[in-house]
């Protein structure tokens, strides 16, 4: 379009002729087309280094919803946890493609489409899911019948003649599968039908059904009933059995409980480790009294920290005096760590994790329970970060507030060793120095350890330096 203007101001405008009109709409169309059919595609990632599969727990943003790089798109359950993905990208949620409770979204998978500010979002082109190759068609084949059936092989005619001689074990099987003695072949002495005999039977006889013989009703008759004939010497009295085996009972009804991504994988983890970890196993019972009595203490200073801390520290103290045993597996042999994270085992609705407190050997009491607790609830909200719960050194298992005296633990590779803590109970014992009855706060640890790595002296030596550390508070809190 051009313009053009008089000496008398006046504009005068050039009329643009109608196919250079038409000629500019499927450019324009294409531009347009071009912006809104190129959505960003928000694909399911890898939040976890073992993560295959994601499960979309909550979306918390809407469609048609702005979107800044760092929002909070979606809840993702992983093989973990339950992690938080941030959008990476600017723009509009236009479209979401997996809803809410989804399960098992495969890596790589498109969850969602954004577009940039300003256009129409609900215009947006659904990209086609990458559909597999369709089968080459042919004519439609009659239909072939189905193979016949082979026939049954014949049973074998009767080999023995005269009075049978039967073993218990084979009669009871020819009993119970309805076959004739006389079809047997006896290789025992004297003419006797042995188990492997009757056994030998039953294979060629593979059109039987396992029924038992049923002696049929006698039929009513008004004719007088005549004496039954003796029967032949040698030969046994055929005696009804006593019980028959019945059909097998109907299967029982159930529900099936959908399993999520941790528990599948604590599944599979759980049968892998027993299987190639040759777990070694050794317990202690520790004093409490001292730790018990410290408690007491620090509570009327209003510092409250739990048995567990103390647990925490002892083991970190005394993985810090033994650096052989804050050793890993990998591929090619051991590696010695030089820190001390200890993992703690959380219970939480989707099974165990294990978040970890970090460089545990320097530090408090109180600093371990303060991270502890922090740790604990993140983990029952399923917002722990990955950097969370991997790459501890060593775990402890705490059962003792469920009443549990002792248990042994499974190793969380690559780690060497899990301690699995009872609870304190009360217990009368005689004291070596005076030789009097007291009564004493025992609690029971057992150290799973690792054959590869640790042996049994060295995993007793840890349990009784452990011991010790924890039945002296005081002297441990200065280490």
């Amino acid at each position: 379009m051009s313009t053009a203007g008089d000496s008398r101001g006046v504009l005068r405008v050039a009329r643009i002729p109608a196919r250079v009109t038409l000629a500019l709409q499927p450019l324009v169309l294409c531009r347009l087309a071009s912006q809104l059919h190129n959505p960003i595609k928000v694909q399911m990632p890898a939040l976890s280094p073992t993560m295959e599969e994601g499960n979309i727990v909550k979306w918390l943003k809407k469609e048609g919803e702005a979107v800044a790089a760092g929002d909070a798109l979606c809840d993702i359950e992983t093989d973990k946890a339950v992690v938080t993905l941030e959008s990476n990208d600017d723009g509009v949620l236009a479209k979401i493609l997996i809803e809410e409770g989804s399960r098992n979204v495969r890596l790589g998978t498109p969850i969602a489409l954004l577009v940039e500010e300003g256009q129409d979002w609900k215009q947006v082109e659904i990209p086609p899911p990458d559909a597999p190759v369709p089968p080459a068609t042919h004519a439609a084949a009659a239909p072939v019948a189905p193979p016949a059936a082979p026939s049954p092989p014949p049973l074998p005619k009767p080999t023995t003649s005269g009075p049978l001689r039967l073993s218990p074990a084979a009669r009871h099987i020819l009993d119970t599968h309805g076959l004739d003695p006389k079809l047997a072949t006896p290789t025992g002495p004297r003419g006797l039908i042995t188990k492997e005999d009757a056994l030998n039977l039953l294979k060629k006889s593979p059109a039987l059904e396992a029924t038992p013989v049923m002696a049929a009703p006698p039929a009513p008759s008004a004719a007088p009933r005549l004496a039954a004939a003796p029967p032949p010497p040698g030969s046994r009295p055929n005696i009804p059995p006593l019980s028959v085996p019945g059909k097998p009972g109907a299967p029982g009804t159930f529900t099936e409980i959908p399993a999520s991504n941790v528990r599948r994988v604590i599944a599979q983890k759980l049968t892998q480790l027993k299987t190639t970890i040759p777990h070694a196993y050794a317990s202690v019972d520790c004093d409490m009294a001292a730790v018990m009595q410290l408690r007491s203490d620090l509570a009327k200073e209003q510092i409250k920290v739990s048995v567990n801390d103390f647990i925490i520290k002892a083991a970190a103290v005394t993985l810090k005096e033994m650096p052989e045993v804050n050793v890993t597996w990998s591929g090619d042999g051991p590696h010695e760590l030089d820190s001390i994270h200890i993992s703690i085992a959380v219970a939480t609705d989707n099974g165990l994790i294990t978040p970890i407190i970090k460089d545990a050997a320097n530090k408090g009491v109180q600093e371990i329970s303060a991270n502890a607790k922090a740790l604990a609830q993140k983990a029952q909200d399923g917002k722990l970060l990955p950097e969370e719960y991997e790459g501890g050194s060593f775990s402890i298992f705490n059962l003792g507030m469920f009443g549990v005296i002792g248990f042994s633990a499974v190793i969380n590779p690559p780690q060497a060793c899990i301690l699995a803590v009872g609870t304190a109970r009360s217990e009368l014992r005689l004291r070596e120095e005076d030789q009097t009855l007291q009564t004493q706060q025992l609690m029971t640890v057992t150290l799973s350890s690792d054959g590869r790595l640790v042996d049994d002296g060295l995993a007793s030596r840890f349990l009784d330096k452990f011991r010790v550390n924890l039945e002296q508070p005081q002297h441990m809190a200065l280490a």
